[in-house]
């Protein structure tokens, strides 16, 4: 079938632009949301918030290689108009929800649903006609990205003025409005002929951790990168319940904070990367990016004003230059026909501090600011992020420099080895 490329590519580039814009659209409203439906106050409401995101993280790590594989099976175009339609049925569950076990409910749909992501990749791949073109058009997925943190935050703080139930609503639309387009006009990219049976073993979400067993040399600088997006919890899976109860922000402050750190990250991942990192290099980057992670989540945790939560957002979000140079390094380690397999990896060590990450740093900041407590602290969970953050420091310095010294002893004995060889012969 032929396929209109410009009008798919702006068919995805929407998807990937909702699915990350109505999160983004629900957050600064979900604290508050949470706290009335238990009716309890929002430092409290913050260990159900965990579960809501480990619940969605937890079926999305289970179900998103059976729907890649299904979409391999029968085609991205259904796959992609059934994620659409679950999202919607999840927003609009949340919206209407009487109970928070309603919110687990959605969440629980969205999760299996959710793996637009994943098929809208391969269905850029599936029109893409060369490398050139390939490259082009995964840049749009960066751009939905950012795009999508600072629109989502942003329209959901608007929208909490008409009350906390109307971004979900508005999420609602956007993802069954997306979806009806689609149903008329998004064709299908992969053809019969190119499609493969549906297989068990190839769905498999343990299989991609398994890499990282069968290339131990890879394994100090994996449990770094694992520490780094565990403590990055500490701020993506509480920022609202903390702003909340510190500084009683309203919903349209926290949305206004997320729009800023969606500014923040873009203008980090888009510009200043690319200028820092070719000056100084991958591992002083590293180094560099995990010091400004840590200094930032530290003086988060001992923020006394509202302005300062917004100051202390920019060593944060400058500390994001040591993401690509980690990856760049780790991927140094592994052959060019595994590089896929090494992402899938990654992205999975990512999933799981997605699952355990709120779960520790929501219930700990819940804990320490009730009566239970040994002493009131409500920024403490950001101090577990800064030793999370350290700590990778440590590990991924020890592996490098193990590595350099490896290194410099391999090529002391290929030079003595070499001086041997020419020594002459008496």
């Amino acid at each position: 079938m032929q396929v209109n490329r410009k009008s798919a590519i702006g068919f995805i580039f929407v998807t990937l632009l909702i699915d990350i814009m109505g999160w983004g659209l629900i957050i600064p409203v979900m604290a508050d949301l949470i706290a009335q439906l238990k009716g309890i106050p929002v430092n409290e409401a913050s260990t159900y918030g965990a579960l809501l995101l480990s619940v969605f993280a937890i079926t999305q790590f289970l179900f998103s290689p059976v729907i890649g594989n299904l979409s391999d099976r029968y085609g991205r175009r259904p796959v992609l108009l059934f994620s659409l339609l679950g999202f919607g049925i999840d927003y609009i569950i949340l919206a209407l929800a009487p109970s928070y076990g309603w919110l687990f409910v959605g969440r629980v749909i969205a999760g299996i649903t959710g793996a637009s992501f994943t098929t809208a990749t391969a269905y850029i791949a599936d029109i893409s006609t060369d490398e050139t073109s390939r490259a082009k058009n995964f840049g749009l997925i960066g751009a939905a990205f950012g795009l999508g943190f600072v629109l989502g935050p942003a329209l959901g703080a608007l929208l909490a003025i008409w009350g906390i139930r109307a971004p979900f609503y508005a999420a609602a639309a956007l993802c069954l409005l997306n979806c009806l387009y689609g149903y008329f006009f998004l064709p299908e990219s992969l053809s019969k002929e190119k499609r493969r049976p549906f297989e068990w073993k190839r769905a498999n979400p343990i299989g991609s951790l398994r890499f990282l067993t069968d290339h131990p040399e890879i394994g100090g600088l994996a449990f770094g990168f694992f520490l780094i997006y565990l403590g990055a919890q500490s701020v993506q899976g509480n920022w609202n319940f903390f702003t909340i109860y510190r500084f009683g922000w309203s919903e349209k402050m926290v949305g206004i904070s997320l729009a800023v750190v969606g500014v923040l990250v873009g203008a980090v991942q888009a510009g200043l990367t690319r200028v820092i990192v070719p000056k100084i290099g991958n591992e002083k980057s590293i180094y560099v990016g995990l010091s400004l992670y840590t200094l930032g989540l530290v003086l988060f945790a001992f923020a006394t004003q509202s302005w300062m939560m917004f100051a202390f957002l920019i060593p944060y979000c400058l500390g994001g230059i040591c993401g690509p140079s980690l990856q760049s390094v780790i991927s140094v380690h592994v052959p060019a026909n595994q590089q896929g397999e090494l992402q899938g990896a990654l992205t999975s060590l990512m999933s799981l501090t997605t699952i355990f990450g709120p779960l520790i740093m929501n219930s700990t900041f819940t804990y320490f600011t009730t009566d239970k407590a040994p002493f009131h602290f409500p920024g403490i969970h950001f101090l577990i992020g800064a030793v999370c953050m350290l700590l990778s420091i440590i590990i991924i310095h020890k592996v490098i420099s193990r590595e350099k010294k490896e290194n410099q002893q391999l090529a002391d004995a290929i030079a003595h080895a070499g001086s041997t060889t020419d020594a002459p012969v008496h």
